[in-house]
């Protein structure tokens, strides 16, 4: 683990913890040892925030290429910061956000490291679960490591779209781990894809509750908060 992730494993997620108080059930899903790819609904920006929290191992986030590059003290600031993250840098230009994403993340997790990703392709709009993107399905085969479903509720209480800063004890927060998929052997074409991808979101509902929307959610009208990473790949 990272030194500087391993920093704030001890000293911003029990504060984090302490402040949102969040419900966390099966953590015994999570492997030991390995790669694997965290996958779950999207409800808020906090998510990612509390899913680095609660999980006991390095988790590896996206974060815009850019900020590897920046010049200057604010620069050097966030090379340094995201470096000592562990953090996979997504090159967004040309609308290959995407690409670049899963391109980046099949090493890290060919090393044995977690990585997180959100099918649904952005925050949900309305608190319903929406038709998965088959990227985390791909990503699994290519890379040859199981998918954790995770189902979170709360956290677009605590944060709505639109607000920077999560405030506690606006809701309570439920984080679920379910059983690691393994799609071991299975075919990379466009059916087996989206079978797989549809049996995620079975498993991500069946941990959240949410009413299933058998489509793909609509973009935010609104641009993401500054610095938000990519959410699906």
């Amino acid at each position: 683990m990272p030194l500087l992730y391993t920093i704030g494993k001890l000293t911003v997620a029990p504060a984090l913890r302490l402040a949102f108080r969040p419900t966390v059930e099966g953590l015994e899903h999570i492997p030991a040892t390995g790669g694997a790819i965290f996958a779950g609904n999207h409800l808020s920006v906090a998510d990612e925030l509390l899913l680095g929290t609660v999980v006991p191992r390095h988790l590896a986030f996206w974060a815009k290429a850019e900020y590897f590059k920046g010049t200057g003290p604010k620069g050097a600031i966030s090379k340094f910061v995201l470096t000592g993250l562990g953090a996979i840098p997504v090159e967004r230009a040309g609308g290959r956000a995407a690409l670049s994403a899963f391109d980046a993340a099949i090493p890290v997790l060919k090393a044995g490291d977690l990585v997180a990703v959100y099918p649904e392709g952005t925050r949900s709009p309305d608190g319903r679960l929406y038709r998965g993107r088959t990227g985390a399905a791909r990503l699994s085969v290519a890379a040859g490591v199981p998918i954790i479903p995770v189902g979170v509720t709360g956290t677009d209480k605590a944060q709505p779209i639109g607000t920077r800063v999560p405030r506690p004890g606006r809701a309570e927060i439920s984080i679920r781990f379910g059983k690691p998929l393994d799609f071991t052997g299975r075919s990379d074409d466009r059916t087996s894809l989206r079978e797989m991808t549809d049996e995620l979101m079975a498993e991500i509902q069946k941990l959240t509750g949410q009413e299933y929307v058998p489509r793909y959610a609509p973009p935010r009208a609104h641009p993401p908060v500054s610095g938000e990473p990519p959410t699906a790949i």
